[in-house]
């Protein structure tokens, strides 16, 4: 009985993903299932052009993800910036 190899086997349970450090950073920002897309079109049809919208999906969803995360890091410095001693 042989496992399949596949980097893009997402039947895998989700501890599969527990050693990759890229995977567990890209599920923290919501847009896993964006990479995924990318990936399967780049296996598909192997030319990053036919998957440019799969591509900028992805990176409109890092971006929002990137631009929400500065305004609460932001929020969190001033908030702790007032704050009385």
């Amino acid at each position: 009985m042989m496992a399949s190899s596949s980097p893009h086997d997402r039947s895998r349970k989700d501890n599969d993903d527990d050693d990759d450090p890229v995977e567990r950073m890209i599920s923290r920002t919501g847009c896993a299932e964006l990479h995924y897309a990318v990936q399967e079109c780049m296996a598909e049809h192997q030319d990053w052009r036919v998957c440019q919208s799969q591509v900028q999906t992805f990176k409109d969803c890092m971006m929002n993800f990137q631009i929400a995360r500065k305004e609460q890091l932001m929020k969190q410095l001033t908030s702790t910036e007032s704050a009385p001693s």
